[in-house]
């Protein structure tokens, strides 16, 4: 599918296209940086959209009322452009819930939310966070052959931490990773497109109604129990909402804990200063954060109104994509040495769990699990090495994820 301009939209000489494989993501977040910081890009599918790349830029758009997540102010979307199978579309279209809103309703439905992961609330799951890991570690192989770091640890403890929140049972969870995998794909065939959304939610309808009738102190419970209050959730809010906190709640901090194994292979200097202790483990996840930002593709945002970006205009009616993985290297915030990974960087003020409003809301949560985890890794397997060289890693087919496919590493001696 390609689609031609909108009417009376400018017409870029020539659009980045954002490779559904993502053979080179690096290179292509620097080529987003060349083409300033708005950059007209084509989405796999041919659907026309522009990237903001640079922070500053960023954080004002991520702020500016004359953008929106209502779907309907997209005109590709409204003249029918937009197949309702494009495999992208439920990152644009996929219920209401607080992701997909603004205003008063956002601030409504991020409410629960955001009270279930307040401060004081996360700083008290430190304790099961760190048993987990312990447990992950404990069932680690010890005969000196490769793992697949990913399979065996990054991904089973966000994962168990977003299920206990929820209250999703170990039954389900398998199931679960197969869905988002299958909804963040760009391999997604069309036609398989419409029957995983039904699934997901059919699945997260399933999990509301089991909550229902038997209420926990998980958040599913918190969110059905709205529909007894002065300001009740929808069924539709209410699934879209379980979908949206299970699926990010454990692939952004997957990405998180892979990515920063792999820098730190990549630095040895960087790790001995770490474990020197030096420098805290906290800086070891913001400059991940900043450096390989677990969301490398933010979808999106629809302008109301022509909105000027730098020399560029972002036409009303048009999408808006968010590119943290080319704004984390951002040389006029971050300076000449925005491509270095430091750990030392200070002030390390990325964007990359979002800016404004729509900020995610599970940031805290993500940044705890990652110092716990990468703490108890390093402390079990100080020697830890890649098991390939980095060269030969491969990323997942999805444009809007930093995630590699498999991390397969050489855990060395484990100390006592």
């Amino acid at each position: 599918m390609s689609l031609p301009p909108a009417p009376g939209s400018p017409c870029p000489a020539r659009r980045l296209v954002l490779d559904p494989l993502v053979g080179d993501i690096e290179g292509e977040h620097a080529r987003l940086r060349a083409a300033g910081p708005l950059a007209a890009v084509e989405l796999p599918g041919g659907v026309p959209a522009w990237a903001v790349t640079r922070q500053a830029e960023a954080r004002a758009l991520l702020t500016d009322p004359r953008l929106v997540k209502d779907i309907g102010a997209w005109h590709a979307w409204r003249r029918g452009e937009i197949p309702a199978d494009w495999p992208l579309i439920g990152l644009a279209n996929h219920g209401r819930s607080m992701f997909t809103v603004d205003g008063d309703d956002h601030r409504r439905l991020r409410a629960p939310v955001q009270q279930a992961l307040n401060s004081r609330r996360v700083a008290g799951m430190r304790a099961r966070i760190t048993e987990l890991t312990r447990e992950l570690l404990d069932a680690l192989p010890d005969d000196g052959r490769p793992v697949d770091l990913k399979t065996a640890f990054a991904l089973p403890l966000p994962m168990t931490v977003v299920s206990e929140l929820m209250g999703v049972g170990p039954g389900r969870r398998a199931g679960f990773r197969a869905l988002f995998d299958t909804f963040l794909s760009t391999r997604t065939a069309p036609a398989e497109v419409g029957a995983n959304q039904a699934e997901l939610t059919a699945v997260m309808r399933s999990l509301a109604d089991a909550r229902r009738d038997r209420p926990g102190s998980d958040l599913t419970s918190t969110l059905v129990a709205t529909r007894e209050s002065d300001d009740p959730f929808t069924d539709e809010e209410i699934v879209s909402t379980l979908q949206l906190m299970i699926g990010s709640g454990y692939e952004t901090t997957v990405c998180l804990l892979v990515n920063a194994v792999v820098n730190l292979s990549a630095h040895p200097d960087q790790l001995a200063l770490v474990r020197s202790g030096a420098v805290g483990w906290d800086a070891v996840v913001e400059e991940t954060l900043r450096y390989s930002a677990p969301n490398s593709n933010f979808l999106i945002r629809f302008a109301t109104e022509d909105v000027p970006v730098g020399e560029r205009v972002l036409p009303r009616g048009d999408a808006l994509v968010v590119s943290y993985g080319a704004i984390g290297r951002d040389e006029r915030r971050h300076g000449p040495a925005a491509g270095d990974f430091d750990i030392t960087r200070s002030p390390n003020r990325h964007i990359s769990f979002g800016h404004g409003p729509h900020v995610c809301v599970g940031a805290a949560l993500a940044r705890l699990e990652g110092r716990v985890a990468l703490a108890a890794l390093y402390g079990r397997y100080p020697e830890l090495t890649l098991a390939v060289p980095a060269e030969r890693l491969s990323h997942r087919p999805t444009v809007t994820q930093n995630a590699l496919s498999e991390l397969p590493v050489l855990l060395g001696p484990a100390t006592p």
